[in-house]
């Protein structure tokens, strides 16, 4: 096992070398999850794992495709859906400390709310922690990281494709990794392919931020400036007050072909809270003015 060296005397010494407790503020899902150590201490890989599934489950993802590859010959074992507590991580941590790669992706024929994106640059990535809720894990020293997007909708694995090929044109990311079931490498565990370099838990922001996913065809009027995480048609950017918030998502519904009277209705739970008797009035003239966005933007493009 590579995570920990426990030596015969009993003293303990952590594995990882190079993270970082920038992520453990308030209001960061590390902090708000209890899986943060204190200031100052290093995380040890389990601790990254965990991080990991822990979001994972918090998304909506409850079971998952585990894939070992044994770099020395090329094999590949799979685990297919497999509930997230019960992944056989033992096993994995001794396959990964003989020298093989481990793998993961939510489950595949299963529609689920995230989009994965291959290869980011570290800034790139951060910037969509810091607007969207997202998993961020580092692969490489180079810089390269992989991050998963938590969407508003539960997504098929085509429209994970589109969705994920409109998002990696605009921020760099690999265009090679958006099958819509592309495995990402599991936090905590050695990149064999990348001289052993640990795979390592950025970020991991959670505060109901979710993307509201768009296509190719529906968005390509966009253009995202370079070094920026502008990933949404949301008219408001710079507001980040709630009703800001839920505009982006009613439009970001809309533009996906999704029903409008069921928008209403969803728009009606989310806000009943904050508007009380007001919350069904809020959520019809909101849904019919980004009707009207929704279509001045199409007919532009």
């Amino acid at each position: 096992m590579q995570t920990t060296v426990n030596n015969r005397g009993g003293s303990q010494k952590s594995a990882w070398k190079n993270h970082k407790p920038e992520w453990t503020r308030p209001g960061s899902f590390l902090g708000r999850m209890n899986h943060a150590p204190p200031w100052g201490r290093e995380m040890n890989a389990k601790d990254h794992t965990k991080i990991m599934l822990k979001w994972w489950g918090q998304s909506g993802v409850n079971s998952a495709d585990m894939a070992v590859r044994r770099v020395a010959d090329g094999t590949m074992i799979w685990h297919h859906d497999i509930r997230l507590n019960v992944l056989p991580l033992p096993w994995a941590r001794a396959e990964n400390a003989r020298g093989a790669d481990v793998y993961i992706r939510p489950a595949r024929g299963f529609s689920w709310p995230l989009v994965f994106l291959d290869d980011v640059s570290v800034d790139m990535a951060r910037s969509i922690a810091g607007k969207y809720d997202a998993l961020v894990v580092e692969t490489s020293k180079e810089g390269g990281c992989h991050v998963w997007l938590r969407c508003s909708t539960f997504l098929d694995e085509d429209h994970r494709r589109r969705a994920q090929r409109w998002v990696a044109q605009r921020i760099g990311a690999d265009l090679g990794s958006t099958s819509g079931e592309h495995l990402g490498r599991l936090a905590g565990f050695k990149n064999v392919k990348r001289r052993g370099n640990w795979v390592n838990v950025m970020a991991a922001s959670w505060q109901e931020r979710e993307w509201a996913a768009v296509t190719p065809r529906q968005h390509r009027h966009l253009r995202a400036r370079p070094g920026t995480a502008r990933l949404t048609s949301d008219p408001t950017k710079g507001d980040a007050s709630q009703s800001a918030k839920e505009w982006g998502w009613v439009c970001g519904r809309l533009e996906n072909g999704l029903d409008a009277d069921q928008t209403v209705r969803l728009l009606v739970e989310r806000a009943r809270g904050r508007r009380r008797g007001d919350a069904d009035r809020y959520a019809r003239r909101t849904v019919k003015q980004a009707i009207v966005h929704v279509g001045r933007s199409e007919r532009r493009s």
